[in-house]
This record gives C-alpha cells, sequence and structure tokens, in this order.
C-alpha cells in the first residue's frame, strides 16, 4: 500500500524525519492498515517503508529509508540496538537500563526496558500491537539471554490490560535491579509504571557519588523515593520525601529498607507539593539540595498543573525554603519545551526572586536512551544543577 506525503512535508522525510502527522499525508486512510505501508512523494518515487498508528505523538513512522520491513530486518535492528548498550550490559553496578528507544533505535511506537533478566515492552499504538507476534520472535531471537517479559500497552483501549504477562518466566516480585550500585525494587506487572524511572540514571549517579553529601535534601514529586534513595547513599545528612500519592510512603519505605537504610531517618510525607512549601515556610524548615521533578502534566481537586505555566512558581517557591549557599535540581520530561526555553523559564523566576545563581551542570537523556538526529523532540529530558546564591 502506498502512502503519499505532501510536497510540503518530502523534503523532511527524505532527510530522515520519521514522524508522520495527518497534515503530512496527502489523504488520510479512513481506517489504518495493519500492514506495513510505503510512503511515495508527490512522483510516486519510494521515500521509505513505515505504518500508520494512531498515538498521541502522530499517525504514523517512518521505519526503513532503504527498503522493507521484514524478520531480518527487525532483527538487525534489536542487534544493534544491543550493542549500543553494550558498556550497561558489562556493567556490574548497573542492571536496569532502556533496551530500545524507540524511533532512536529505528522503530518509533516501541519501547523496551530491561530490568536484569527480563524486559518490559511498551506498545504505543494498535497498529504495531497487531505485529506483536514478529517484532517479539525478532527480539528473542536476537537477545536470547532474556528470560521473561511483560508488556504495557500505552494506547487507548478498551479490550487489553494496561500490564500483562508477555513470553518466558514471571518475574519476582518485587524484582531487585541495581543502578550505580544502589538497589531498587520494581514491580514489572504492577500498572504503567514500574516503580523506576530510568531515564535519570546519570542524575541519580551525582547524587550517589555524593553531590548532596552532608546536606538535607527535598525531593519534590517524589513518586517511590528513587532521588530520595541515592542521595542517602550519597550520604546526605537526612531526605525528605514529599508526593500527592498515597502508595508513594509504602514504595519509598520499601526502597530504603532493599538498601539497609534506616527509614525511620528519613521524612515522607504524603501530600501536595504546593501546600507542602507553604507549610515548609511557616514551619520555618529549610533545605541544603531541593530536587524539582514534576510530570509534565498534574490534576488534583484545587488545581491543574502543566510545566510550561507553572515551572517557574515551583522554582520561586523553592527559593523561599532553600538554604544559604542551596543548590536547585530542576527537572522536566516535557518534550514540548526546548532546552532553551527550559532555562529561560527557570531564569525568569531566579531573577524575579533577586537571587544569584550559576547553572553548573546540565543533563539530558542518557546513552540508552538513544535518541534519533532528525527528531530533536526525541530528546525530552532537561535537567540543571543549579547553585542559588542569597
Amino acid at each position: 500500500m502506498n502512502i503519499i506525503v505532501t510536497k510540503k512535508s518530502e523534503k523532511k522525510f527524505k532527510g530522515g524525519y520519521p514522524l508522520v502527522q495527518k497534515e503530512d499525508l496527502l489523504s488520510v486512510p479512513n481506517d489504518f492498515s495493519d500492514e506495513w505501508v510505503t510512503f511515495v512523494d508527490s512522483k510516486g518515487q519510494f521515500i521509505a517503508t513505515g505504518y500508520l498508528g494512531e498515538q498521541n505523538k502522530g499517525i504514523g513512522w517512518l521505519v526503513n529509508w532503504d527498503g522493507r520491513i521484514d524478520p531480518f530486518f527487525l532483527e538487525k535492528l534489536f542487534s544493534e540496538a544491543k550493542t549500543h548498550r553494550v558498556k550497561y550490559e558489562q556493567d556490574e553496578s548497573t542492571s536496569a537500563y532502556r533496551l530500545f528507544n524507540g524511533e532512536g533505535d529505528g522503530l518509533g511506537g516501541l519501547i523496551i526496558d530491561r530490568y536484569d533478566d527480563f524486559a518490559v515492552f511498551s506498545w504505543y499504538n494498535a497498529t504495531l500491537y497487531q505485529k506483536k507476534d514478529e517484532i517479539v520472535q525478532a527480539f528473542r531471537n536476537s537477545v536470547p539471554e532474556i528470560k521473561g517479559a511483560y508488556e504495557k500497552i500505552r494506547f487507548s483501549t478498551t479490550s487489553l490490560p494496561e500490564s500483562q504477562k508477555l513470553f518466558g518466566s514471571d518475574a519476582p516480585e518485587p524484582l531487585l535491579v541495581c543502578e550505580n550500585g544502589v538497589t531498587y525494587a520494581t514491580y514489572l506487572n504492577d500498572g504503567l509504571m514500574t516503580g523506576i524511572f530510568l531515564d535519570q540514571k546519570e542524575v541519580r549517579g551525582r547524587l550517589v557519588e555524593g553531590l548532596a553529601a552532608g546536606k538535607t535534601v527535598l525531593n519534590m514529586f517524589s513518586y517511590t523515593g528513587a532521588f530520595s534513595v541515592a542521595s542517602a547513599m550519597g550520604g546526605s545528612s537526612t531526605t525528605t520525601s514529599v508526593d500527592l500519592a498515597k502508595r508513594s510512603l509504602p514504595k519509598t519505605k520499601e526502597q530504603f529498607e532493599v538498601n539497609h537504610l534506616a527509614v525511620d531517618d528519613q521524612k515522607i510525607i504524603v501530600m501536595d507539593v504546593f501546600e507542602y512549601f507553604k507549610y515548609a515556610n511557616r514551619k520555618q524548615l529549610s533545605y541544603d539540595v531541593i530536587i524539582l521533578d514534576p510530570p509534565s502534566f498534574a490534576r488534583n481537586k484545587k488545581k491543574v498543573f502543566s510545566v510550561a505555566k507553572n515551572y517557574g512558581d515551583l522554582v520561586k517557591d523553592s527559593i523561599d525554603i532553600l538554604k544559604k549557599d542551596g543548590f536547585l535540581i530542576a527537572s522536566t520530561n516535557a518534550a514540548n519545551i526546548s532546552l532553551e526555553k527550559y532555562k529561560k523559564m527557570i531564569i525568569q523566576a531566579l531573577e524575579e526572586k533577586h537571587v544569584r545563581y550559576q547553572f553548573k551542570e546540565t543533563y539530558q537523556l542518557p546513552d540508552d536512551f538513544k535518541t534519533n538526529q532528525y527528531f530533536e523532540e526525541g530528546n525530552y529530558l532537561k535537567v540543571f544543577f543549579i547553585e542559588i546564591k542569597k
């Protein structure tokens, strides 16, 4: 099946850009084929093979600019992806990392994470999911050491559970994995989340190395407390983890316990982050290091939070409870905000608070989260380490 792209979009696709939007096509089919399709220009000339599949980013992906997509091509993709991660495979202090990163590794719409000897597949559209059998077989041929796998359904469907076993052995619950020598408890078949966001490994690594040694750390939007545990393992004096989700309390406790750290030495608080800022102000609490890693978008009973509109407020609230010569770790995974725009948002908030500041370190996605050079929005993670002088 041939899909004709518009004259306007030809150049970017021929240049290697992989994501298809509705406006890129001369006509959008009423029903998307479950088969691989051929994208052609206005003259009928071949551009690439790929597929159409509705997902939150767009309606399809270009995959192979050199020919067709078959089992041999898929096996090659997975083998190359595995070779790219050989340093992680050989690192005895880290057993959890991204094994296949969608369009960065050549197949947009599929992500595979490795947790020790197990894998977690995330499917982002129904078309690719229909091709599950051939994709999984190609993966197993290329990465035979994986003992078992689970899958997450990240597209709208009423007929599939959001998480289920895919193949092989059952993973223990919890499955203990290592990262930078720290142990994390993960659950591979408990909803869409596993208990750790693997893209932050380098940031957590800096904390393990002692960035916050001897310091008090406040971890906002703490989820399962991974930043807090990394800080404690790196010698922080105390950590305070704040998250609105009730299950963040037992989950964070567990992360400290599996590292044989005394939970009583740490504070774990279930509360709205903005409310906690007010509470800390009232109680005259202050911290040496504050970590801000909110979701791109969140809603509670009182307010809606989005990084684009509200991140500056988080920064300003943090300055109020940051100790003299404190440290701010500002992070976002909002793909729609560029690194430059994000930095400007933070600087504007700091200027409004009349503090002196210095951007010390910048992090984006680690090596295992391979990106496509023609698809900048795929490099979504942005983290700044900022020294604040009051």
